[in-house]
């Protein structure tokens, strides 16, 4: 017996087979859908708008904003490895998996925190940038090369921004609704002859 008899159900009746395509058909539309409602494609991009399709990242959005580094990084910039597309984009999936299982399970907690190995990234990209200043002061009293950037800068990205609640009224733009516009507004669609003001 081939693979393919085996996954085309050839040797089952009609209407397991007819189930079993239904039910295939039902779990990629789905699949299709969650990645268009989630705006799955906007986390290939560097766009920060993609960190706010969370909106536990509003404060750090809004704050992201008015920093210094505003104007000049991107989220992407601080927060993903810069070694090798490939290791760039496996991190991305890696901490977007973790991100939207806790975010999903509602188990995100009230002041989120860097894991291990996001420190150990932002810590590289914080000397990839500024690294020739880190140079020039090592020799400076009280400067550390050691350690981290973040424990005495550590208001620098993200301002005083340390919680979910230190930044709740953040301005930060609106995205645009997923889905589609049917199923947001049935007023927004009316059936052909009929006026939707009725």
């Amino acid at each position: 017996m081939s693979l393919w008899s085996i996954l085309s159900l050839s040797s089952s009746p009609r209407p397991l087979r007819l189930a079993a395509l239904a039910s295939a058909g039902v779990l990629v539309g789905t699949g299709f859908y969650v990645a268009r409602i989630s705006r799955a494609t906007s986390y290939l991009s560097d766009d920060p708008k993609t960190c706010i399709n969370c909106h536990v990242m509003k404060p750090y959005y809004a704050s992201w904003q008015h920093s210094s580094h505003g104007r000049v990084a991107s989220c992407n910039d601080c927060h993903v490895p810069h070694d090798s597309t490939v290791k760039k984009y496996a991190f991305k999936a890696k901490d977007g998996l973790r991100h939207s299982t806790i975010f999903t399970l509602r188990r995100e907690p009230q002041v989120l925190r860097a894991t291990e190995e996001a420190k150990k990234v932002i810590q590289a990209n914080c000397l990839r940038c500024h690294g020739s200043v880190v140079s020039e002061v090592k020799g400076l009293v009280g400067h550390d090369a050691d350690r981290s950037c973040i424990e005495c800068h550590r208001e620098v990205p993200h301002g005083r921004t340390q919680s979910l609640s230190s930044n709740p009224n953040a301005l930060v733009p609106d995205l645009p609704a997923a889905g589609a516009s049917w199923f947001r507004d049935p007023q927004t669609t009316a059936p052909e002859g009929k006026d939707s003001q009725e």
